[in-house]
């Protein structure tokens, strides 16, 4: 074990030990966030990545002794879990103190065990665990997209207070509209591939993911094209939701049991020779590296964890081996990048960036800062004033970069942050896209 701060060894992570009993013992719990609050507030050097950290310090300083240990187990703690978005920044960007180290810290995933314990006490609320059901969800929505779209659309005084009272979730927060067809049942046949496409051999699945199937199947449709330009041949399947809705709230077994699923489908492809490329970084951190935790003696889950690309990390690796089909056009009033946090987690550099690059004459700039999202935590309206308050930063950046389009790899927390720029009143808000979009633009793809 490293005992130097600020080591230059890689991070590390342990198995979650999820079906030990002991895992959701409260009091080893409350002594392992005692020891690690301790720790955080001795270094204070995540005191600008999101609301927790903030929380957690201001208790302290207002305590009696200046201390941790000044702190309300039963009533503090929680205060500084429910502000986290499990967003993986303080591990992956800030910490001094991750494994190797001899802290052995790991915040996020002390969060994860503390809501896990919460879970299977039942003490997590109705609605919460519906609203992770995405996939029912969207099949009992979906059929009625119109009307569901009407009832859940930002301004609608005759529906969305009675989701407030009802379901909690904030009035003024934008919700995503549904679609009657599925985007995996509706891709139908690949776009036409040129006979001298620079990818001609390339095989993929492009596993859909619960956001772009059922509510942005624009994504779907562009990466397609872009593929099919360069001469990959791909599939288009969607076997369930990653489970990350479920695992916000601490229900890892659900998690496994999605994982199980969707990598025996998935393996089936790669044993065919397919790669595996997923539309939003949420999935692609959860299938690289949060299953092979939870699920560490699983072949399957490892092997689709090493076989698993985001689709601007794929474009970029066909770009640097067989070179671009030619094509690209420019594209006027420049995109700001914004980095999302489940991209960044994954550390394969900003590829959004980087395969917008390579669009001649286009202004890309990048920004890295939190949106505040992170699955519902934007939407409910005892979360949303947290997720206002982490967005700002990120879109006043966005603001001062004074390009006409924002993408993102995470569709919410570009939805996200388009409103919370529309709503500071700083000029036009840019147009919200996913880079890939942008991408099959430049491509003359018109959608």
């Amino acid at each position: 074990m490293s005992t130097k701060e600020g080591s230059t060894e890689a991070p590390t992570r342990h198995p979650i030990d999820w079906r030990s009993p002991s895992f959701y013992d409260q009091a080893a719990i409350d002594k392992e966030m005692e020891r690690a609050f301790d720790i955080c507030h001795g270094c204070r050097r995540c005191f600008n990545l999101c609301d927790s950290f903030p929380i957690l310090f201001d208790m302290v300083d207002e305590s009696a002794t200046g201390e941790v240990d000044s702190l309300d187990p039963k009533k503090d703690f929680k205060k500084v879990v429910d502000a986290c978005t499990l967003c993986d920044m303080c591990f992956m960007t800030k910490c001094p103190y991750v494994p190797p180290h001899s802290f052995d810290l790991d915040f996020p995933h002390l969060m994860l065990r503390y809501r896990a314990a919460e879970f299977k006490r039942g003490e997590v609320g109705f609605t919460t665990k519906q609203l992770a059901r995405i996939d029912r969800n969207a099949k009992l929505a979906g059929p009625v997209a119109p009307i569901a779209n009407w009832a859940t659309k930002r301004g609608n005084a005759l529906t969305r207070p009675v989701m407030r009272a009802v379901l909690g979730v904030d009035a003024d927060a934008g919700l995503p509209t549904y679609h009657v067809t599925p985007f995996s049942k509706g891709a139908g046949k690949n776009p036409p591939k040129p006979a001298d496409a620079p990818a001609k051999g390339r095989k993929a699945v492009v596993y859909a993911t619960c956001f772009v199937d059922y509510h942005q199947p624009t994504t779907g449709e562009a990466a397609l094209h872009v593929l099919a330009r360069n001469g990959v041949e791909a599939k288009v399947v969607y076997p369930a939701c990653c489970g990350m809705p479920f695992l916000e709230h601490g229900d890892i077994a659900q998690v496994a049991e999605n994982a199980r699923k969707v990598s025996a489908e998935l393996c089936e492809w790669i044993d065919k020779g397919y790669d595996v490329i997923t539309l939003t970084a949420s999935c692609g951190l959860m299938m690289k590296f949060e299953w092979p935790l939870i699920l560490p003696e699983d072949e399957k889950v490892k092997k689709l964890s090493k076989a698993i690309f985001d689709i601007s990390q794929y474009m970029v690796d066909i770009a640097k081996k067989e070179g671009l089909a030619p094509g690209l056009a420019p594209i006027e009033g420049g995109v700001t990048v914004h980095m999302a946090c489940h991209a960044r987690a994954q550390n394969v550099g900003a590829k959004s960036a980087e395969m917008l690059g390579l669009v001649p004459g286009l202004k890309v700039d990048v920004v890295e800062r939190c949106s505040g999202h992170g699955g519902t935590f934007g939407v409910m309206a005892e979360t949303r004033p947290h997720a206002l308050k982490v967005a700002k930063p990120a879109a006043a950046l966005i603001t001062q970069k004074g390009n006409a389009t924002l993408c993102s790899d995470c569709p919410l927390a570009c939805r996200h942050l388009v409103q919370v720029i529309g709503a500071e009143g700083n000029g036009a808000a840019p147009k919200g896209t996913h880079a890939i979009e942008v991408f099959a633009r430049a491509y003359g793809f018109a959608g």
